[in-house]
């Protein structure tokens, strides 16, 4: 091939392509997080990569998500079919953005084949069409669990959010992180008590949401282009600033409650999140794992309520690890039902490539196997399928070497691939049915017979 013809075969940008050992990671946090989910009841559903455009846009469902379009590219051959191939119409077709969406439609697809509350939780792959740049890509994996009802929703499902979250993280040991609440009706009713145009609110909020990334300089010149008060502005300032411990916190929200005007929403927002905060404790989460921040709105506009997000205590700069929170008009749009839900999502592609990134996670093994059977002699290969299948068959993951090389290059062959165990096995072994086990990571070689072989490794394994 003429070097002009050369194929540029790196990856699109913003589409990541993970090693065997960031895999294994992923899988096993994927393994992790789904136990976690499935100990709470929440069952696996996988809805298709590609979806209806006016699904995925319906009623502002897009956001400020860059969408993907699907349009067909036909083969030089085939090149008259492509009026009939364009033919799409109202069969337009995108690749999703969120999984938030999707369950919406697959709900309307579904809804008398579905037990409600329904708990789902689904680990797929999205697509957005955003600036790929570092911890940010284009298609990406998100782990999410949504409780969605019909009319009414215990703000109990509210509660268990937290607790989820704090299982999945303290399971994979990531170091100290904590889960911040707030409620939207509280942001909502506060700015309605100080005056804020109804039409407004949700770009104040917006702007809000914004606070860490921005600053309080650019919020306050943000709100002031939206004909904001000065006076309205600090009040706003004031009050995101709130802190103290969760009871602290409460306390000065129903002092206020009691005291501004046109409260209603604000003291309804107030009651949801006293719930949600005793229902959690509950649950037996830690208190040094949640906390109550006003500051937290979660800029999309279909959160009507509780609104939760994580941040890793120390590296405060990766942003929100876990987010989400309760929504009322979402699922039903497409059916014209209330059906209120509540959920999480951790974009799961971005979490490992930023905690890696920072060393807080590192990559396991680049295989699976714990032991590598050796290969000493040709004429002994059925004694090392046998005695591999033996260990297999013990629950020990292995590697037999085929290929005939030097016994130092399949050590460091093992060595290199994370493998822990060599079994060697030479023709005095194997005529006095018994091996050597190699430990490469302290040197140490002992004999074992073939019977205890399968023993031996897992009680060093432990």
């Amino acid at each position: 091939m003429a070097k002009a013809d050369k194929i540029n075969f790196s990856t699109p940008s913003g589409f990541p392509e993970f090693l065997p050992s960031e895999k294994r990671l992923e899988l096993y946090l994927l393994d992790t997080i789904r136990r976690v989910f499935e100990s709470y009841g929440f069952t696996p559903i996988e809805t298709p990569a590609v979806e209806r455009l006016e699904v995925l846009q319906a009623k502002g469902n897009q956001g400020d998500n860059i969408i993907y379009g699907i349009d067909p590219i036909l083969p030089p051959n085939r090149q008259a079919e492509r009026d009939k191939a364009g033919e799409t119409g109202s069969e337009a077709r995108a690749l999703k953005f969120d999984q938030t969406v999707p369950l919406a439609a697959y709900i309307a697809r579904h809804l008398n084949e579905l037990t409600f509350p329904f708990a789902r939780y689904q680990m797929d792959v999205v697509f957005r069409g955003e600036r790929a740049k570092d911890g940010r890509f284009r298609q990406f994996r998100q782990c999410d669990i949504d409780v969605v009802a019909r009319r009414e929703l215990s703000l109990l499902y509210d509660a268990q959010m937290p607790a989820i979250i704090s299982e999945i993280f303290e399971a994979v040991n990531i170091g100290d992180f904590l889960i911040r609440i707030n409620n939207r009706k509280i942001l909502t009713g506060f700015f309605k008590s100080v005056g804020i145009a109804e039409n407004k609110i949700k770009s104040c909020i917006g702007i809000i949401d914004n606070l860490e990334k921005i600053g309080e300089v650019k919020v306050k010149q943000e709100l002031e282009k939206q004909d904001i008060l000065a006076e309205q502005t600090q009040k706003i300032i004031d009050f995101i600033k709130i802190d103290g411990t969760v009871d602290e916190v409460l306390d000065k929200l129903k002092h206020l409650a009691q005291n501004l005007p046109e409260a209603e929403q604000f003291s309804l927002g107030v009651a949801e999140i006293e719930t949600v905060i005793a229902g959690v404790r509950n649950l037996g989460v830690a208190e040094n794992r949640f906390c109550i921040d006003l500051a937290i709105a979660r800029g999309l506009d279909y959160y009507t309520g509780t609104v939760y997000e994580t941040t890793l205590l120390g590296h405060e700069a990766l942003g929100s690890i876990c987010s989400g929170g309760r929504y009322e008009e979402l699922v039903g749009t497409f059916i014209g039902e209330k059906m209120p839900g509540v959920g999480i999502s951790i974009g799961l592609t971005r979490l490992i490539s930023r905690l890696l990134k920072a060393g807080i996670l590192s990559t396991l093994s680049a295989t699976p196997a714990q032991v590598m059977v050796v290969n000493m002699q040709e004429d002994l290969m059925p004694i090392y399928l046998q005695v591999s299948q033996q260990l297999r068959k013990a629950g020990i993951n292995v590697v037999t070497s085929f290929d005939k090389k030097g016994l130092g290059k399949q050590f460091q062959l093992a060595d290199k691939q994370g493998i822990q165990f060599c079994v060697i096995i030479g023709s005095e072994e194997a005529a006095a049915q018994k091996s050597s086990l190699k430990d490469l990571k302290t040197g140490e070689q002992v004999e074992v017979s073939l019977e205890n072989l399968a023993e031996e490794v897992k009680r060093r394994l432990t």
